[in-house]
This record gives structure tokens, C-alpha cells and sequence, in this order.
């Protein structure tokens, strides 16, 4: 047994309180894998499981991180084996199962995925489960044969850490990406993403006609909610949305038109449940041909200390880009 460092949030007269402890490795859940965990990101998940979301915690105390990236200290499988770099995200960690805010996580082997060759755990990080969940909105799109001369890809929610990384995914991909913000102040971050058209959220407002004028291609919608509606009215013939978020609200409301008329698909994105293959597939990807230089040059590193603020920026939708928790820090 160890002792370790983790952010571990309790319960306190009704109000959700974190802060640095020291725990036992002894304290973990069960599980074939122990990991030392160096970095983990940062989600809007993770902060709702902070300020006591029951509907993604369901009790406290509790050490959030959905993501986690690390070195294999014990394992009793041959694979992963002990001194191999891993990455673990999704599935139950940092939700109910202790997280990658804690410097020591135990889950199932069926939860590990190798780390890529040429990556290392920050790297990893810099992506995470914002970056995963990019990266399967574009296959996607791709699978249902998305080509750049088809038009113009919006992406919602473009200065998020999921729409950010779709922006400069899809535009080194060849795409001409228009970046749908509320946040007019990440304009110039955006383009040097690789947007060629930053417009704010009224591009999506509330329209009662059914159907609108098409004007994009296919997209990646990371809100859902209103901005989605009116996005569908607005996909040429044949195209595809690919949806993986709901900060806009989880209802749809909206009509068959656009699948009817225009033959257009939405496309639901999981980064959580799916098959481990699938993720190492797109964490490849990301380590060779969709690797993003700017999302990478521009992300920022936290230590525990500052974790409160940072995912109180989530929850007042004042956070952007990718942050990555550093436990050396």
C-alpha cells in the first residue's frame, strides 16, 4: 500500500466541498490494474461531479477525473503489464469509481488502453475525453462520407475543448470549418485553429419556419438543445450531424422535415461505453495523422491547488481549450 495526493470532494451541510488529502492506495476500489497517475484533463463532466450532480455521482466523498493517464504499478493480468504507459477514460472512472484527480486510480483492465508509441502522458491529456469524443464525431462524418468539396462544416460550441479540437481537426483534414461561439473573445483562437468563419450564437436563433435556406455541409454539434434544432434546418441534402453534447439542454425539439426532405442524418457520438478498439483507433490517429499542433501548443497545465477554479469556470461557461491536470505541480 501507498500513501498518495488527491483532490476528493465530500459532502458538507448540504454543500460539495474539495480539496487536497492524502489517501491509501489500500482505499481504492477493486479492480486487476493499479495506476500512478501523472496527468489527467479536464471535463465539464468532472465539475458537475464536484458540485454533487447525483445524475453523474452518486455518493461522496469522491476523487472526480474522467480521464487519466499514467505508468501500470500492479497488475494481475500479463496485459497490461507492470511499467507499461497507459490511458484510461470513460466507462464508470471519476464518475462513481475514483478518478484521475487522485495520484493512484485501480480499475479493470478492460478499462486501459496502451498509450500510443510516440506520446506521453501530457500529450495524451491535451486531448483526453474532449479530444476522443472530437475525434468520433469526425470518423463519423467521415464514415458517412463527408469530402471537403461537399461545403462548409459548422462546428457549435467551437471554443469548448471538444468543439476546439474539431475546429483544427476538421480543418487540417481539408474542410472549410465555420466556428459557431458565443464567446466572441476566442475569435482570434479559433482562426488560428484553422476556422475560416467565426460566427456567434445567433447564427443558431430560434427560427419558427421548419425549414431554412441550407448552408453547411455537414457539422459536429457538442450543445444540443435549441442550437441543434435550428442547426438541422439549415444541412444541405444528404448531409450529416454528428451530436455529442447537451450544454444547450438535452431536448429536441424539432420535425421530420430535414430527414424527410433533405435526407439528412444525426449522428449520436459515445466516447464513454464504447469498445476499447474504438478508442485506441482514434487515440492512433491522433498520435500520427490527426495530430493537432495548436490545440497542443495552446493548452494549459493546472496543478490540484487549482482545480477549484477551474471547474467553476466550466459551470459558468467561462472555460475554453484544453487544461491538463499536472500531479507534479
Amino acid at each position: 500500500m501507498s500513501t498518495f495526493q488527491a483532490w476528493r470532494v465530500h459532502e458538507q451541510d448540504g454543500q460539495y466541498v474539495g480539496d487536497i488529502e492524502s489517501l491509501d492506495t489500500g482505499e481504492l476500489p477493486e479492480g486487476e490494474v493499479l495506476i500512478r497517475v501523472s496527468h489527467s484533463a479536464l471535463n465539464y463532466k468532472d465539475a458537475l461531479s464536484a458540485s454533487g450532480n447525483k445524475g453523474v455521482t452518486r455518493e461522496f466523498p469522491h476523487t472526480p477525473g474522467i480521464d487519466a493517464a499514467g505508468e501500470v504499478v500492479e497488475s494481475s493480468l500479463s496485459k497490461p503489464a507492470v511499467g507499461d504507459k497507459v490511458i484510461v477514460t470513460g466507462y464508470d472512472l471519476g464518475m462513481n469509481t475514483d478518478g484521475g484527480f487522485g495520484e493512484y486510480i485501480r480499475v479493470p483492465a478492460a478499462w486501459v488502453v496502451p498509450m500510443p508509441a510516440n506520446w506521453d502522458e501530457r500529450k495524451a491529456m491535451i486531448y483526453g475525453t474532449a479530444g476522443l469524443t472530437a475525434g468520433l464525431c469526425v470518423d463519423k462524418l467521415l464514415r458517412m462520407g463527408a469530402q471537403p468539396d461537399q461545403g462548409v462544416v459548422a462546428v457549435t460550441g467551437a471554443s469548448g475543448a471538444v468543439g476546439s479540437v474539431a475546429v483544427e481537426l476538421l480543418s487540417r483534414l481539408g474542410f472549410s470549418v465555420t466556428a459557431i461561439s458565443g464567446k466572441s473573445e476566442h475569435a482570434e483562437h479559433l482562426t488560428r485553429l484553422g476556422a475560416a468563419e467565426v460566427v456567434g450564437r445567433d447564427a443558431l436563433a430560434a427560427e419558427k419556419k421548419p425549414m431554412l435556406k441550407p448552408r453547411f455541409a455537414h457539422a459536429v454539434d457538442t450543445v444540443g438543445g435549441g442550437p441543434l434544432a435550428e442547426l438541422l434546418k439549415q444541412v444541405f441534402p444528404g448531409g450529416s450531424v454528428a451530436c455529442c453534447g447537451l450544454v444547450a439542454g438535452p431536448q429536441l425539439e424539432t420535425t421530420v422535415l430535414p430527414f424527410i426532405l433533405r435526407g439528412i442524418n444525426l449522428l449520436g457520438v459515445d466516447s464513454v461505453e464504447i469498445p476499447l478498439a474504438s478508442k485506441q483507433a482514434i487515440w492512433s490517429r491522433f498520435a500520427s495523422e490527426w495530430t493537432c499542433p495548436e490545440t497542443e501548443a495552446s493548452a494549459k497545465d493546472l496543478g490540484k491547488a487549482d482545480l477549484k477554479g477551474a471547474l467553476d469556470a466550466f459551470l459558468n461557461g467561462a472555460s475554453s481549450g484544453s487544461l491538463v491536470l499536472d500531479h507534479a505541480l
